[in-house]
């Protein structure tokens, strides 16, 4: 079985996320459990992660706040236009919200969507219908209504208050939230629609938008496209690293990558160098990230760091991070735990 392409996402993104949390009482360290992100990574706008690394930040967000009614919903309001960076840059200054939305949806993996989103339009009405499919049963819900969430706060913004969403609607019951959710945003939702959508007037998504600039919407578009292709984790390095930080494990020898990836073990050390890299390098890289997360955000003994990190022993374990660090382990925690 291959491993699949996924799409990287700035981690700063995931920042919302946490400074969410934090509103409700919940500590940074606790959102960032077993994720391997750090509150260093978390603020630096070069670092980048993966979905899997993302779910679990926002599992561990519905496990803590489980008796906040709608939150996945309240977290998607906290998501402005400028969160996304260049991708909310070119939404911006799209013609009209018919062309912001069209753009939005080229370049959607540059978002934090987890649904599949399309354009509905009729004679009186265009729609944003979510298909929430491709989410995990468990996450289905929370994330359909944080992207909805999300697109009507975008709407809002981008349309400057002159745009109304004339209706919210959702497949399925009622849930005990349908309130809470109307109070979040003023519309109270249909349920038990056959469709996930986000409704308005079709000559309300054609008026123009003040900050238009065609030479700019071409430049900004050129740049999503490049921007998309670089965070595709497509190359060979890439799907290394989903085996090794998914179903494989850091202890997993090169032999069991090359026959997770289908592929024989000279073939994938031949790709590897085409990239400039060698598997020892990647273990190393993902090893040292991994280690550097669990000593200053757990109460883990060195022995079980090393196995979590791939080693035998806490001895081979604290030569080598000697080597990445020029500190012994328990140097590095006394001097880095918050």
């Amino acid at each position: 079985m291959r491993v699949q392409p996924a799409t990287l996402h700035p981690v700063v993104i995931s920042q919302v996320i946490v400074n969410f949390a934090a509103q409700h009482g919940v500590s940074a360290a606790t959102c960032l459990r077993g994720t391997r992100i750090t509150e260093t990574r978390l603020r630096d706008p070069n670092e980048f992660i993966t979905r899997d690394q993302e779910i679990r930040l926002i599992e561990n967000l519905m496990r803590t706040l489980p008796e906040i009614p709608a939150l996945g919903f309240e977290l998607g309001l906290q998501y402005k236009v400028a969160t996304f960076g260049i991708w909310g840059f070119a939404v911006r200054i799209s013609q009209n919200l018919r062309e912001a939305f069209q753009c939005a949806l080229r370049y959607l993996p540059l978002s934090t969507a987890y649904c599949r989103f399309a354009i509905a339009i009729d004679e009186r009405e265009f729609a944003l219908v979510a298909d929430p499919t491709p989410i995990p049963p468990s996450l289905r819900t929370f994330l359909l209504q944080r992207d909805t969430a999300t697109a009507i706060n975008l709407v809002r913004e981008l349309g400057l208050s002159g745009v109304d969403v004339l209706r919210l609607e959702y497949t399925g019951a009622a849930p005990g939230h349908a309130e809470r959710i109307r109070a979040l945003c003023g519309l109270a939702p249909i349920f038990g629609s056959p469709r996930n959508a986000i409704v308005m007037r079709r000559q309300d998504v054609e008026i123009p938008l003040p900050m238009y600039d065609a030479q700019l919407a071409g430049f900004l578009d050129n740049q999503c496209r490049s921007q998309l292709a670089r965070r595709q984790n497509t190359g060979i390095t890439g799907q290394v690293r989903q085996a090794v930080l998914g179903p494989l494990g850091l202890i997993a020898s090169f032999e069991d990558v090359a026959k997770q990836l289908a592929l024989a073990p000279r073939t994938l050390r031949r790709k590897l160098e085409e990239e400039g890299a060698t598997y020892r390098s990647l273990i190393d890289e993902e090893r040292k990230q991994l280690s550097a997360h669990l000593l200053t955000q757990t109460d883990m003994k060195l022995d079980v760091v090393a196995l979590q990190t791939g080693y035998t022993d806490a001895p081979s374990f604290a030569r080598a991070f000697r080597r990445w660090f020029d500190q012994a382990p328990g140097e590095y925690r006394t001097a880095h735990r918050p």
